[in-house]
């Protein structure tokens, strides 16, 4: 038979497994409190006798044992006529039978012979499940009708369900209330009103919770309404054994008591509690005292402050242990952390094998800096020996003295041959930027070049066979020097020190020109 409020077309049925259709939700609880009769497929003795006992479910999970005198033919889900506790029959659904309901009978210590067990009367027909359906359709607006009574008596308690009789003659009314009410009052004005034979039933805030069903803050349905049963008290050692922050608004259910699940890993917690050390004073220390702020009994870590500090220390559970000890002695340790011991670190294995891959680095920055050392090695000034001149030209010398005009005979009194050795020195004294160090001059626009070979003591180039040179024609020849062909001995003593920028200077203007300012030709 289907459950009427969700129409799951016989989901009911703790043998099938096509569930609930309104997913839990449904008013008459038809699949709360489920048991799987895993029983149920397996072939019996022919000469077995089956248990007469049947276990059967009523509006709101509640389930009491009946008896089967009759031996029908009961199959999980079916709805069947039992009688009711006062006078009267009431509808119920076969919710477990067979073996299993003796093992059930034997975990609530249920007497199998107690003579509060009610025998089952017949299968339900369809004329008594429209009563049935009927009836319950009174049960929403007979409640609220009821909680407007309360109202106006101004009683102290909370109507929570109305549940009818499938005879429509009696009706329960459970309520939950702090403290003991006086409902006499209540039942004569509810007997009147209602036609019907009044009972209030009290309950506890989570078998009300548990009857009128919801979503937990897990996310899921509620345990008091689905598998839950036995309901054991709860208190807040629970919550600070497991480190839990003590909110109500975090550790209350929806029944506004504590959460029933606290005590489902309190057990847990008690044995990993037992290695955990109890810190009941504040640790010693040269740096301060140390007191608790947090425990994390997995990982088996403490958190420990200075009073006013906000940076916590991490420490293991041994070195607590340590430092109490030494408290105990009167000694104080440093820190309050493990001394750090520095160990050595092993090689790499790609440095034992093979050496350091950085080799091939240091080997190309090697390279890099001897080419640019050799560079800088070019750019610095030569020695002050001669250039040998290339075979063929005439090497002009390197001289940094102003070069004498070329005269046109003989040399006269006025020529550096003529005046002998001393005047030559007096003259190859360089001046203004030619006296300047090497190393402290600026490079010029002919500074750095090497001297050019072909070239006189004058300064002009020297003509060669077959080759002439750029201005040879209009160019007078060299003069020759009294000793013979070759360079004078002023210009051989100048080529044995390098040419300055002013060297260059006075050769150019040392060329003899005549007064009208043409060059004088050689005779």
């Amino acid at each position: 038979m289907a459950c009427s409020s969700c129409s799951s077309g016989g989901g009911c049925s703790t043998s099938s497994v096509s569930g609930c259709g309104s997913k839990g939700s449904c008013s008459s609880g038809c699949t709360r409190l489920n048991v799987f009769d895993w029983l149920h497929d397996l072939d019996v003795p022919s000469d077995f006798k089956e248990f007469d006992l049947v276990e059967v479910r009523f509006k709101g999970g509640r389930k009491d044992f009946f008896r089967n005198q009759s031996r029908l033919p009961l199959i999980t889900g079916d709805a069947v006529v039992v009688e009711a506790a006062g006078n009267g029959w009431h509808l119920g659904h076969v919710s477990l039978k067979g073996e299993l309901v003796r093992l059930q009978m034997k975990k609530k210590k249920v007497p199998l012979d107690s003579k509060d067990i009610r025998p089952i009367l017949r299968v339900a027909t369809d004329q008594d499940a429209e009563r049935w359906q009927a009836v319950r359709d009174l049960e929403t607006g007979t409640m609220f009708r009821a909680r407007a009574v309360v109202d106006e008596l101004r009683l102290k308690m909370k109507l929570s369900d109305v549940e009818y009789q499938a005879d429509r003659t009696r009706a329960t009314f459970f309520y939950s209330a702090d403290d003991r009410v006086d409902f006499r009052d209540l039942i004569k004005r509810l007997a009147d009103e209602f036609r019907v034979r009044v009972e209030m039933r009290q309950i506890s805030l989570r078998h009300e919770a548990g009857r009128l069903g919801g979503i937990g803050s897990c996310g899921r349905e509620l345990c008091c309404s689905t598998w839950l049963t036995d309901f054991k008290s709860v208190s807040t050692t629970a919550a600070r054994y497991q480190n839990l922050s003590l909110n109500p608004a975090k550790l209350s259910g929806q029944c506004g008591r504590l959460k029933c699940c606290l005590n489902y890993e309190l057990d847990t917690y008690l044995d990993a509690l037992k290695d955990i050390p109890q810190v009941q004073r504040p640790l010693l220390t040269e740096k301060g005292d140390y007191t608790l702020q947090k425990t994390d009994i997995f990982r088996r870590k403490m958190w420990f402050a200075v009073r006013g500090d906000n940076n916590w220390v991490v420490v293991p559970t041994e070195r607590v242990r340590e430092v109490q000890e030494m408290n105990k002695r009167g000694e104080k340790p440093d820190s309050l952390l493990v001394p750090i011991r520095e160990e050595e670190k092993a090689p790499e294995v790609t440095a034992i094998v093979e050496g350091s891959l950085e080799r091939l680095d240091d080997k190309i920055k090697s390279a890099k800096r001897s080419k640019r050392g050799k560079k800088k090695k070019g750019d610095e000034p030569t020695s002050a020996l001669p250039i040998a001149p290339r075979p063929g030209r005439s090497a002009r010398p390197a001289s940094s003295e102003p070069r004498p005009a070329p005269a046109e005979d003989a040399p006269t009194a006025s020529s550096p041959a003529a005046a002998g050795p001393e005047a030559t020195e007096e003259r190859a004294r360089p001046r203004g930027a030619a006296a300047r160090p090497l190393n402290r001059r600026g490079r010029g626009r002919n500074e750095g070049r090497r001297p050019e070979a072909g070239r006189n003591d004058a300064g002009s180039p020297a003509p060669e066979a077959g080759r002439p040179g750029r201005e040879g024609a209009n160019r007078p020849p060299r003069a020759a020097s009294p000793g013979g062909e070759g360079p004078s001995p002023a210009a051989g003593d100048a080529g044995e020190s390098r040419r300055g920028r002013s060297g260059r200077r006075g050769g150019r203007s040392g060329r003899g020109t005549t007064p009208d300012g043409s060059t004088p030709s050689a005779s």
